[in-house]
């Protein structure tokens, strides 16, 4: 069998690379929302047609969480604190929009999910400005 424990050096590089998928994930699903009022109204009536109360408010709060914490996530900066707001902000999408959905299409939710629930547990990893901070 292939020894790759050479590796166990790098691994808290490899943090790098689910950072920057999630961080330019969230950047990229929420950024239409930012830079347009008439994308924010459509997502509140999204979320007003799910019985989400201050459908608007919640466009806003859910719009910019994510887009902030897309940032702070490539950066590595708050990281654990940005994945706490994540882990809140897909628990509540899939109890309000994905609960009895088909696995496929829920399957992003759960994937943003589970990359928070890791950043949290774990942190950021070597590149970031929370480590050269000592934040870790």
């Amino acid at each position: 069998m292939l020894k790759l424990s050479f590796l166990d050096k790098y691994k808290e590089y490899g943090v790098i690379f689910i950072r920057l998928v999630v961080g330019f994930h969230l950047i990229y699903g929420t950024q239409d929302n930012i830079f347009s009022y008439a994308r924010m109204e459509e997502f509140a009536a999204f979320l007003s047609a799910h019985n989400v109360p201050l459908p608007l408010f919640a466009a806003f709060l859910s719009a910019y969480a994510q887009f902030i914490c897309g940032i702070l996530f490539i950066v590595g900066a708050a990281t654990r604190y940005a994945a706490l707001v994540m882990i809140i902000n897909f628990v509540a999408a899939i109890v309000i929009v994905h609960i009895g959905d088909a696995y496929p299409s829920t399957f992003p939710a759960l994937m943003m999910l589970a990359a928070a629930a890791f950043l949290f547990i774990h942190g950021p990893g070597k590149i970031s400005v929370d480590d050269r901070l000592g934040f870790r």
